[in-house]
């Protein structure tokens, strides 16, 4: 069952079936070089991950990231939701596409169901987003989304700085 649907997808929870896609996502070059290497290399692992993260931030949080399903076929083509990191005042929105799937406003389309979503059925009213500095298509789809840019912020000590977006209902 859809948590959101738009014209052209439907936007669901992830489930341990979801662990090949979440595999095939995990290991993807942009992945890595945009987000992070999680470490992911078998079916186990991917599985593993699924478990540690969006599902345990479902039965958390109650909401987490969410897998994009083509209307049409039902093929899973990427993930966006929220996340609610420790270091961070408020859940931010992030999204990740395979690469047959990119620059055909997927993300976009996407990304203002879940803002819908969480304003609208989650409460939400503040929204952040992180984004590597040199990702510039990504930046701009947070501005196409409302986010605007509010410095930067390191998630760990350890951790190089991001750029920090900011979204907040009723403001300009």
């Amino acid at each position: 069952m859809p948590v959101a649907t738009t014209d052209r997808l439907s936007i669901e929870l992830l489930t341990s079936q979801d662990g090949g896609f979440m595999l095939e996502l995990l290991n993807d070059p942009a992945f890595i070089r945009n987000i992070a290497d999680r470490g992911v290399r078998t079916l186990d692992q991917a599985r593993d991950y699924l478990e540690s993260g969006p599902l345990a931030s479902y039965r958390e949080h109650g909401f987490g990231m969410y897998a994009l399903r083509l209307k049409d076929d039902g093929t899973t083509i990427g993930l966006c939701g929220l996340v609610k990191r420790p270091s961070l005042d408020h859940p931010d929105i992030g999204y990740a596409l395979l690469p047959d799937w990119r620059q055909q406003g997927f993300a976009l389309e996407a990304s203002l169901a879940v803002r819908d979503l969480a304003v609208n059925k989650l409460g939400l009213d503040h929204l952040l987003a992180i984004v590597s500095p040199h990702n510039l298509a990504s930046r701009a789809l947070l501005e196409k989304l409302g986010l605007r840019e509010n410095g930067s912020v390191r998630l760990t000590p350890e951790d190089e700085p991001v750029c920090l977006y900011e979204w907040q209902a009723g403001a300009a």
